[in-house]
């Protein structure tokens, strides 16, 4: 069975108002009747019906009071509802909308794509994380050598990673900083990744590939730094890096060029390789030990095989 809404019609209303005015009529001349002598008790009287009727009609106010603040609250929450649901929508749009746009053959649409995730992510923090996973997502997608284009879409996207994950310096910070950010390159192929001064909550590099000059100088991991069967094929730079609490690895990680951890990075190499014929600069304690193929590296406190010369 359907519902119907009743509304009041203007007949019932006059017909309440109506005897609304009869009852104050006859309470009225029940008063006068009773009270209206003129003797000392009944002007007490008076005063005190009176007091009586001026509580309960102050009381009727307040009543009324709250019933309005509580309409008012009611349609505020409304408003904020609505205005939540709408700029969700509008999230939800330029998100998939963006998303498209990076799965274009054409190199201009997907960088107004990747421009569009940056200005999103701007305005909505509690979206970022999400941002960067697709950014990450689109670096870990397979690109041809030949697709000159595509190449520049991609560093385009790292470069936009590295605005925005620099802190800045404590007398002049970056205003575009985005912290508390996970980045998972898992099995990219990443050419000249430029992540130097910037402040990371955990970074994925297994089984990643970096190709030309790759640099994390100068930046802070804090929770994670996975480089475990990372390839660096050519020069990395991991001088004055920090690693919070040893949260580094570098287990299968292999140096096929030259290296320079400096003498502040107190990395952990254990596990990692370096192929021979390129000067190196390793964290204090580590060298490489091996014969004429890969060296491995090697605390040099620890027994084994003579270091390389």
């Amino acid at each position: 069975m359907g519902t119907e809404t009743r509304v009041l019609r203007t007949r019932t209303i006059l017909l309440w108002g109506a005897g609304l005015l009869v009852v104050a009529a006859l309470a009225a001349t029940l008063l006068l009747t009773l009270l209206g002598g003129g003797r000392p008790e009944d002007s007490a009287r008076l005063d005190a019906l009176k007091t009586a009727a001026n509580i309960v009609v102050g009381t009727g106010g307040a009543a009324a009071l709250l019933l309005a603040a509580r309409r008012q609250r009611s349609a505020e929450l409304d408003l904020a509802q609505k205005d939540h649901d709408a700029t969700e929508r509008r999230i939800t749009e330029i998100y998939g909308k963006a998303a498209d746009q990076l799965g274009s053959d054409k190199a201009p649409v997907r960088l107004a794509g990747l421009y569009s995730l940056e200005r999103l992510a701007g305005g909505y923090p509690e979206h970022r994380q999400t941002i960067v996973n697709v950014l990450c997502a689109y670096l870990r997608m397979p690109v041809e050598d030949a697709d000159k284009e595509g190449a520049q879409v991609r560093k385009t996207a790292q470069r936009i990673l590295l605005l925005h994950l620099r802190p800045g310096r404590p007398e002049q910070p970056n205003e575009g900083f985005w912290p508390d950010i996970d980045l998972d390159f898992s099995g990219a192929r990443l050419v000249g990744l430029n992540l130097t001064h910037c402040s990371i909550r955990s970074i994925t590099c297994y089984g990643t590939t970096f190709s030309e000059l790759t640099s994390f100088r100068g930046t802070r991991f804090r929770t994670k730094a996975d480089f475990n069967k990372a390839h660096f094929k050519e020069r990395v730079d991991f001088r004055g890096v920090e690693f919070v609490d040893g949260c580094e690895t570098f287990n299968g990680a292999v140096f096929a060029g030259p290296a320079d951890f400096g003498t502040k990075s107190a990395a952990r190499l254990a596990g990692a390789e370096a192929e021979p014929g390129f000067p190196r600069t390793w964290p204090e304690g580590w060298e490489e030990r091996g014969g004429t193929g890969r060296s491995q590296l090697t605390r040099k406190d620890e027994p084994g095989q003579p270091a390389r010369r």
